[in-house]
């Protein structure tokens, strides 16, 4: 297994060591929220809510720029009987900890019901 130390976690369904991946002020921007997910705990937590929400999750491609610590990783799954794509969009610090993380899913169809089953999922 290679790429990005926060794929390689997620492929490995490794959920409990996501939360070190990110620093402290970590940020994740959701496609479903209005707001950002703050700290690593949280961010941690949706991570493992999605994990049970999406199937068949897949990373496709992989894209990096060189010395700007800005990731691509583009993805596929199911939801319900929709198929989703999506991209996480992620910034790591210079000592290797996530900062930043930028969730874009479609078609339209397929992420209104992933945030659906998410709010579910998180209890809201």
């Amino acid at each position: 297994m290679s790429g990005h130390p926060f794929r390689r976690a997620v492929e490995a369904g490794e959920f409990d060591r996501i939360g070190s991946l990110f620093a402290p002020d970590a940020v994740l921007h959701s496609p479903i929220a209005h707001r950002p997910y703050r700290g690593p705990d949280v961010i941690a937590t949706i991570v493992s809510a999605v994990a049970q929400v999406l199937r068949g999750f897949r990373f496709e491609k992989e894209l990096s720029s060189v010395g700007t610590g800005d990731h691509a990783l583009m993805f596929r799954a199911a939801v319900a009987d929709l198929e989703i794509q999506g991209c996480d969009f992620v910034h790591m610090r210079e000592d290797g900890l996530i900062d930043e993380i930028t969730v874009m899913v479609r078609p339209l169809r397929a992420a209104t019901v992933f945030a659906e089953r998410m709010r579910t999922a998180l209890g809201g």
